[in-house]
């Protein structure tokens, strides 16, 4: 008998588009777990510029995969998967529901695509890389000839713009020292069945929200937060250091510039960083998008993942 799939929720988005309030509604209203789905939530101490959520919205509904490690630990796309992966059967047995709040789409991609071709596990770092990569001028063309050189038979099928495929054909090719297109075609089964929707919002107004989201953390006490966390030792060159708003801070505290400078610096950040976001959603065929300025936003999104 074929085992039933066990269901995952997804509402992604880019930053500052109203995740968390819509999430926490629909949990609330479900009976559904939040899986935080953050590559910087994860950082204990870390949480104005991560916009973690509040203590009473944790008390309202039950939260997971937030402050899994300290600031000074590496933690990995794959360690997230696994980690998610394990909580997911753990609450599946007690017959908890989920539904995963963030926008890291590295994690998202990382749970959805484990697997592939030639049954090679995803190499989450490799695909983040290939694909900076692919958004300079000039980055599709070389990645397509970094296939060519492996695996000419590939490249040749492959049109230059079909990135995805591209970069799972080096991947593989570059894991087992064997060409892709010599590899044989088994699709690894999964125990999960994805359900995924990403809140969408007009760019201005997306960006008119970041700036006032920026505002409000150094209001919070930002610079105080990323002093607190230098001064108990943790490197400047940290992985965690590296998050938007820690490090523009870093400089402003050595005063190499004014905290106003240092703002104005993570507003740009934050709105660079919104739209790779959904230039890497995109990339997700499975994609929903819910205009969440619409009336009706709230029961669609709701509709998707019921």
């Amino acid at each position: 008998m074929k085992s039933e799939k066990i269901i995952c929720r997804v509402l992604t988005g880019p930053t500052a588009s109203g995740k968390t309030k819509i999430g926490i509604r629909l949990a609330l209203e479900r009976g559904w777990d939040i899986l935080c789905m953050d590559s910087m939530q994860i950082y204990r101490r870390m949480n104005i510029g991560t916009a973690k959520p509040s203590p009473e919205e944790m008390r309202i509904v039950p939260h997971h995969l937030l402050n899994l490690c300290e600031p000074t630990d590496q933690y990995s796309v794959s360690d997230y998967r696994d980690t998610a992966e394990r909580l997911v059967l753990e609450l599946a047995e007690k017959g908890r529901e989920v539904l995963f709040i963030g926008g890291t789409a590295l994690y998202l991609q990382a749970m959805m695509h484990p697997m592939g071709m030639g049954q090679v596990s995803a190499n989450p770092e490799l695909r983040e890389k290939l694909h900076k990569i692919a958004e300079t001028t000039e980055g599709k063309t070389i990645i397509h000839e970094r296939l060519r050189k492996i695996d000419p038979v590939t490249a040749e099928r492959l049109p230059v713009n079909d990135v995805r495929r591209i970069i799972r054909a080096i991947e593989v090719s570059e894991a087992t020292g064997i060409p892709f297109s010599e590899q044989p075609n088994r699709e690894f089964p999964t125990k999960f069945e994805w359900k995924i929707v990403s809140t969408a919002m007009e760019r201005p107004h997306l960006y008119e929200r970041i700036n006032k989201r920026v505002t409000k953390m150094i209001q919070d006490g930002l610079k105080e937060e990323v002093s607190s966390l230098l001064a108990e030792g943790v490197p400047e060159e940290a992985q965690s250091m590296q998050g938007l708003g820690y490090k523009e801070m870093i400089p402003c505290i050595r005063g190499e510039y004014l905290i106003e400078d240092a703002a104005e610096r993570i507003r740009l950040g934050t709105r660079h960083y919104a739209k790779r976001q959904m230039t890497f959603l995109k990339r997700e065929e499975k994609m929903k998008y819910v205009d969440v300025e619409n009336p009706g936003a709230y029961e669609e999104i709701k509709r998707i993942l019921k």
